[in-house]
């Protein structure tokens, strides 16, 4: 998606939040379950639009976490569709960082996230052709 430099890609991201206390772990850097989940979300808006519809997340691809995320950090999250099939979209997603105080911003992680379009009984469904 993009380069591994201290640059964040153009564009608007899909979500943009602020990391807050109750997210915290035991050390209290930010959990990174609540990291992944905002990935999720911006991943399943993504793949929402271009289905048209209802989606399932069915598999992420490994995560690596490249720096913590603090208390008080704007978390900027970026998702673009890399592979569409019958029924199922890639897509990939970073979250970067910006200090509450800081123009700075760092990458803190990246992953891949296959979505399945489903109907109401949950059972895949095809994409819509592209508008």
């Amino acid at each position: 998606m993009h380069d591994k430099g201290s640059t964040m890609p153009a564009g608007i991201p899909v979500i943009r939040t602020i990391a807050m206390p109750a997210d915290t772990n035991p050390n209290g850097d930010i959990f990174g379950g609540w990291l992944m989940s905002q990935m999720d979300l911006a991943a399943g808006n993504v793949a929402a639009r271009r289905a048209r519809g209802r989606t399932a997340t069915v598999a992420v691809e490994a995560m690596s976490f490249l720096s913590p995320v603090a208390v008080g950090d704007e978390v900027s999250l970026f998702a673009d569709i890399v592979k569409e099939g019958r029924t199922s979209l890639r897509i990939e997603v970073e979250a970067w960082r910006r200090a509450r105080a800081s123009e700075e911003t760092m990458k803190v992680t990246e992953a891949v996230f296959t979505f399945v379009a489903i109907d109401e009984s949950g059972r895949p469904r095809p994409l819509p052709p592209v508008e």
